[in-house]
């Protein structure tokens, strides 16, 4: 019977949560040999709605409760490290080097992950069991080679920290961070679902709907990048297996102090298609990446998160004893 189920469910991941008649319910896509190597999940995805079971009129459908057990037929990797970030610091870019090397699995801001911690929120009931398990399913070892995972949050999961470190007490959370009006530039480019009021509970970053109804946009997306800041600090002084990195130390640079971290030695060959890489886009690879630095004056409004960026800074300086 065990190995029935296990032969059922290889290569299927649960991809998207629903809510019928009361209960939790999960969809499931086939990934045949698909892997996540895209800058973006959707990407992958766009790619498995090609093949045969995906395409079919009838899409397979599961209770959220029954992924716990399920999951116990699924052979899987352990975490090797969480990549926390407060966005737009080069988690994308550190994601894909780390990707180079088919002993890793990354997975990049699952839309099925953030949907199980934020049903738990909303409900008020802990969901650790069900992520857990939805995990096992998207690090399910389909070859040989496969020997690290490495999972990149969303921004807003430093707000699940709690949660997630009860999972996983052993396992490294690197926080990747970057000089606040840098972030916010980026975003008044292109925003993110976190930098625009009302696309995400606001009780997430401990703000209310009165708190934020008379900020501007950038006002607000100050006010969730203290959050981050904060929780940040926080950890860092109460987790020894939290570790701080700076977007100004450069891609390359991160990915060694990772590998370092985690105990994974990079070959030669692999640090110089690492270096090759790094000098692209994280989120268009095609494209060479070139920003201009900041040099006007800090505006009011981010005073604050500033003031939390240089707290954070020290406590960098004071964790570097460590590794």
């Amino acid at each position: 019977m065990k190995e029935s189920i296990s032969s059922a469910l290889k290569d299927w991941i649960p991809f998207k949560l629903f809510e019928e008649s009361g209960q939790d319910h999960c969809r499931w896509l086939y990934l045949g040999n698909e892997t996540f190597t895209d800058p973006f999940f959707d990407e992958t995805i766009r790619k498995c709605w090609k093949l045969p079971y995906n395409s079919s009129r009838y899409r397979p459908e599961s209770s959220l409760e029954a992924l716990p057990e399920w999951s116990q037929q699924i052979e899987s990797i352990l975490p090797t490290a969480f990549i926390f970030h407060v966005s737009r610091c080069g988690s994308t870019l550190v994601s894909q080097l780390l990707g180079l090397n088919p002993a890793n699995i990354v997975l990049s801001e699952v839309p099925f992950i953030d949907d199980i911690l934020q049903s738990g929120f909303k409900k008020n009931r802990s969901s650790s069991s069900q992520l857990k398990a939805a995990i096992r399913f998207y690090a399910a070892k389909r070859n040989e080679q496969q020997k690290y995972l490495f999972i990149k949050t969303d921004s807003w999961h430093i707000h699940f920290y709690k949660q997630l470190r009860q999972l996983y007490p052993q396992v490294p959370f690197i926080l990747l961070y970057r000089r606040p009006d840098e972030v916010v530039r980026s975003h008044q480019k292109k925003r993110g679902i976190h930098a625009v009021q009302g696309l995400i509970d606001p009780a997430i970053f401990d703000l209310t709907k009165q708190e934020i109804a008379d900020l501007s946009i950038d006002e607000y997306l100050a006010k969730v990048l203290e959050s981050y800041f904060t929780g940040f600090i926080n950890i860092l002084q109460n987790d020894n297996l939290a570790i701080p990195l700076n977007y100004n130390e450069g891609a390359v640079a991160i990915v060694k102090k990772i590998a370092s971290i985690t105990g994974i030695a990079l070959q030669a060959d692999e640090m110089e298609t690492i270096k090759q890489r790094s000098g692209f886009h994280g989120k268009y690879p095609e494209q060479k990446f070139a920003e201009p630095l900041i040099e006007t004056t800090i505006p009011a409004y981010q005073q604050k998160v500033f003031e939390l960026y240089e707290t954070l800074e020290k406590l960098k300086i004071t964790s570097i004893v460590k590794y």
